[in-house]
């Protein structure tokens, strides 16, 4: 059957109800809201972002907030969240939103989890919908009247990104040592032994290979079972066990239940509407202008702002279905020399350790550098594992050593890595000088080779 470029673009431009976003932006903005105050109670501002010496930044120089600004950033960072919930100055709290929590993201490679990218890309995304125009303290203020019904693609953009999430995780666990090894879940279950009634359960081979094979087949089909209305309800309801499950057994945070809370917009329109009746039956709103839904599509005025509108939606999503394949660009294996590993949808697939003995070369002398002098203990052990990091601190090292009177100072790393459980290895060219090297997109060929042992 030939499905026309007209087909899709009446697919794309069908008017369907706004609800299901509306949804998605309060949740949203309710976690993430609660996701910043725990942050602040946990005391993580001051231990991740004030108290270091040096950051990580994944712009090398990038400038860093003192602590009053710092403080100021999660402050605004939750306002806007609350803003963004209750859809008040809703395109300039999404921005804000975006911006802040973005730059907090690239402050520092230490604290970088695939969660964090995926909550910058979904508050980019609402920062350009039309989620603020229904259901918000800014119709009641401006006496803006609701939109009820959108273009099929503002509401579908969200699907796609959280289904790009789990499919591109699933493809990632494709690979010989989570199938037909069952690692890392194998070494991570040990440690579950404790765990009531299913402990000793967890401690077997069989539960560390059920778990790598159920994860992989999870991830890559929950989306197309989300999107099938019949499968629907029974996909999300195995998506809600899946998720508290692994929280519960691995602390990864808000991620689970930001999951549980947006996959949500899967559901019918009928659904939110219901819900959103019931919500705003508690407070004075103006009713909408269009009590029926269009047959027409999105016309005159709105025509060519939607069509650029999509034009860059589709730029935005290639690129997203392109650059996690970047790694292919690279030789040796992906999980030992991380190059293009971040931003990738690669979720909990290794377990890495390393130390790393760093050497300042002032001519004939050789000086042995004290890692927790500069860095926390965190920074240190994500450090010792990533050569990206320790390229970023022989460059800090030298700035310091060049401060203490040595002119021209080399620095050497001795550093050995264990991959999934496997023999530890030496893992960059201990003759190299890593302060002369730039962080680039270009090989790195000073990694040492991995051996499969």
């Amino acid at each position: 059957m030939r499905i026309s470029k007209n087909s899709i673009l009446s697919v794309l431009y069908q008017n369907v109800s706004i609800a299901p976003l509306i949804s998605c932006r309060i949740i949203f903005g309710l976690l993430m809201l609660g996701s910043t105050i725990r942050f602040y109670l946990k005391g993580w501002i001051e231990i991740q972002y004030i108290q270091p010496e040096f950051l990580f930044s994944f712009i090398e120089g990038m400038p860093r907030a003192g602590a009053l600004g710092m403080y100021l950033l999660f402050f605004f960072l939750a306002l806007s969240a609350f803003f963004i919930a209750i859809g008040f100055l809703f395109r300039l709290s999404s921005v804000t939103f975006f911006l802040i929590f973005t730059y907090i993201e690239l402050l520092d490679k230490t604290n970088y989890l695939n969660h964090y990218y995926f909550v910058s890309l979904i508050s980019f995304l609402l920062a350009i919908s039309p989620a603020g125009k229904n259901s918000s303290i800014d119709n009641l203020i401006f006496k803006r009247p609701s939109t009820t019904y959108i273009p099929f693609f503002q509401s579908f953009v969200f699907k796609l990104m959280i289904g790009i999430l789990y499919f591109y995780a699933g493809i990632a666990k494709i690979n010989g040592d989570w199938l037909l090894h069952a690692l890392p879940l194998k070494i991570w279950l040990q440690a579950k032994y404790h765990t009531p009634i299913i402990g000793n359960f967890l401690t077997t081979d069989f539960a560390a290979y059920f778990f790598s094979w159920a994860g992989c087949l999870f991830d890559i089909t929950i989306f197309f079972f989300l999107l099938h209305r019949k499968t629907r309800i029974s996909a999300w309801l195995a998506l809600v066990f899946f998720h508290i499950f692994t929280s519960y057994l691995f602390p990864i945070g808000v991620f689970p239940y930001l999951m549980i809370g947006l996959t949500i917009i899967f559901f019918g329109a009928d659904f939110h509407e219901s819900i959103q009746r019931t919500m705003l039956s508690f407070f004075p709103h103006k009713k909408p202008t269009h009590p029926e839904i269009p047959v027409q599509h999105i016309e005159d005025s709105t025509t060519t702002k939607n069509q650029f509108l999509l034009s860059f939606y589709v730029v935005f999503f290639t690129f997203q279905l392109i650059f996690p394949f970047r790694y292919l660009l690279y030789p040796g294996n992906l999980f030992w020399t991380e190059q293009g590993y971040r931003f990738s949808w690669r979720v909990m697939l290794m377990e890495k350790a390393g130390y790393a003995t760093f050497w300042v070369h002032d001519g004939n002398k050789k000086i042995r550098v004290e890692n927790d002098e500069y860095l926390t203990k965190t920074q240190i052990k994500m450090m010792s594992t990533q050569p990206d990091m320790m390229v970023q601190y022989a460059h800090h090292l030298k700035d310091i050593y060049r401060n203490k009177g040595i002119l021209h100072p080399k620095i050497t790393v001795e550093a050995y890595v264990a991959l999934n459980g496997k023999g530890s290895q030496p893992y960059i060219d201990p003759e190299i000088d890593l302060s002369a090297l730039e962080n680039n997109w270009k090989n790195k060929n000073w990694i040492l080779p991995y051996e499969n042992k």
